[in-house]
Formats: C-alpha cells, structure tokens, sequence
C-alpha cells in the first residue's frame, strides 16, 4: 500500500531520476520534457550520451508503471494544492508540462473536476497514450493536448491557473527562465507547482548479506554524476542552487510552499510492485553499472537476475521507500 503522508523533504534529486537507461522518475510520475524533437523524460538521471535516441514506445511500460506506483503521492499533491487555492480563483484550465503519457494529467483532471487539463509534450506517441487514457477514465471532455518544445513553445500554451512541472524544469537549460515562462502564463491568483526532488528511493536493506553494504547509496552517486552531465550538455545550461523557494519569486511570483509525500510499499511487496521495483532497478544498473566496482558489478547482476533467489524478483525483504517534493508559489493578484 502506497502511504503519501507529507514530511519536510530535503533537496534531492528522486527516483524519477534513477529509472530509466535516459535516467528515467519518474516517475515517478511518467512525465517527458517539452523540449527536443526526441528528448522525452523518464524521469531520471543518466542523460549522458545518446540519450535523445531511446524509443519511448518501449519505455512506455516503465513511465506508466512509475507514475502509477507514486500516483498517491500526487494525489495528495494535488490536494494540498487545492487546498492552498481555497477562497482563491477557481482552477478552470491546468497545464501539464512535461506530460508523458497522461498519468498525472489524469490524476490532475480528477482532482480539480472543473478544470480543462492541457497535456503539454514534445513527444506524439506519449500524447497519444495520454489522450487514450483520459477517454478510458472518462476524461476525455476535459483532457486535450499540445505538442510542442519548451522553452520556444511557450506562446502556443495560453494561460492557465495551475502550471505543473513533474520532473521536467530540469529537463530544461535555463531552469529560471522558464520559471519566468511558467510565471506568464498564470492568471492572476495562479500557481506554479513543481514536482523537484524529494528524497532518494530505497529497495533494499544497508546489508543484503552480501557484497559489501550499503550498495545502492554508492549507485546515487553515480546517477548524479551522470545526471549532473546531462545538465551541462543541454542547451543553454545554467547553474542554479537548487533553493526552488529562491528561484520561484526570483520570477515574480509570491508566497512559496513546499511539502514532500512518503511513498512507501513494505515488503512483502504486491508482484506488481516487485515486478515494477525489479524492472527500474535493472534499468539503472544498466546506466551506471560500468562504472561500479567489480564486487559491487557482481552484486548487482544477481540482483538483477530473475533466476537468482538473492535477486529482486525473489527475496522477501525488497520494499519501495521515497519521497516526493513539490514546490509552489503563486502570481498576485
């Protein structure tokens, strides 16, 4: 059972970040950046070379089942927001950025049930999966999409009083000029709500009897490394503190909050959350595993070997334990 009770978070960068062999979060949320003819997020770190090629088509399991997993986790992110507006502007139009398949698009139209909801991708094939989601769930009235490419995309968006960006302002160089993009778009009493950070995801004990402790600590530090070069190779890259409280009425806007929500599965896990935890741990090993030690390499191939009783897909103490954060601020007005 996914538990998403807020808790103060820290900044760090969250398992959207540590799925995928793009580094695909993630997401978590099965969210893809509106930027780049192919560069589609799966929410993660690992950007690396080559990492515009992947086949989203394929990944699209991966997204769905990630967003699915922590879907708790955004609906009360989602409900903390609405609270926050109470008394406020009605939200009648939200949009999406970075919307992949739909899932939180989805999650985001049932929760403010009179809001148009824009899917917002660069992605044709993602915004596809989203549109047929929302007719499945009924949506379908309320639920349209755009294809486009931030930042160049932003006067295609029109305004909106909700913006969410999960796990996609990274995906972009100038992360506080696009701030200032999102702030534009806001009507007055709008809300800028981004889904950055949390804390890292834990699958595992410190020790799983064997290798040597604390393995998957040492993998973060690799993700990073590699989500840190994605950063500085795209365009128009810019360091920033990640302090999104800064940053937000760095851009004009005012009253900034911040909340993070557990996610938490104990083992034993559901076979479809092991099944879920197994594939995006395998993804990652294939990101960074060159670069682990020989020891820690053959750790991590058991791990990933389905056959293995030592391996994810069969002991009993595989759990899912994370964090997400969101961080808003609001337009005056």
């Amino acid at each position: 059972m996914s538990d998403s009770r807020g808790h103060d978070g820290r900044n760090s960068h969250d398992d959207n970040h540590r799925s995928t062999p793009e580094g695909g979060q993630g997401h978590g949320s099965g969210h893809a950046p509106a930027h780049g003819p192919a560069h589609g997020h799966g929410h993660g770190h690992g950007h690396g070379d080559g990492w515009a090629d992947f086949d989203w088509e394929t990944l699209l399991p991966l997204l769905v089942g990630e967003a699915e997993l922590f879907s708790g986790a955004y609906r009360e992110a989602a409900a903390w927001i609405a609270g926050q507006r109470s008394g406020g502007p009605e939200v009648r139009r939200i949009l999406d950025i970075g919307s992949g398949p739909g899932v939180v698009t989805c999650l985001l139209a049932e929760a403010f049930p009179g809001a148009e909801v824009v899917a917002v991708d660069g992605n044709r094939a993602l915004l596809g999966h989203a549109r047929a989601r929302a007719e499945r769930l009924g949506l379908g009235d309320r639920v349209r999409t755009v294809e486009t490419e931030l930042p160049d995309g932003f006067g295609e968006l029109g305004e909106a009083d909700l913006v969410w960006a999960g796990n996609s302002l990274h995906h972009l160089g100038d992360q506080r000029a696009a701030l200032a993009g999102f702030a534009r778009l806001l009507r007055p009493g709008g809300t800028v709500a981004l889904a950055e950070g949390g804390l890292p995801t834990r699958r595992l004990p410190r020790d799983i009897g064997m290798g040597r402790p604390g393995l998957e600590a040492r993998i973060d530090v690799l993700v990073d490394e590699r989500f840190a070069k994605m950063r500085a190779e795209l365009p128009d890259a810019k360091e920033e503190t990640e302090d999104w409280a800064a940053l937000l009425t760095s851009v004009g806007l005012v009253s900034p909050a911040g909340r993070s929500f557990l996610v938490d599965f104990p083992a034993p896990l559901d076979p479809a959350v092991r099944e879920q935890v197994a594939y995006t741990f395998a993804r990652t090993a294939e990101t960074v595993g060159d670069q682990l030690s020989p020891e820690d390499a053959a750790v991590l191939a058991r791990l990933t070997d389905p056959e293995d009783e030592a391996g994810l897909a069969r002991r009993p103490d595989v759990f899912l334990l994370t964090a997400r954060s969101v961080h808003t601020a609001r337009r005056a007005g």
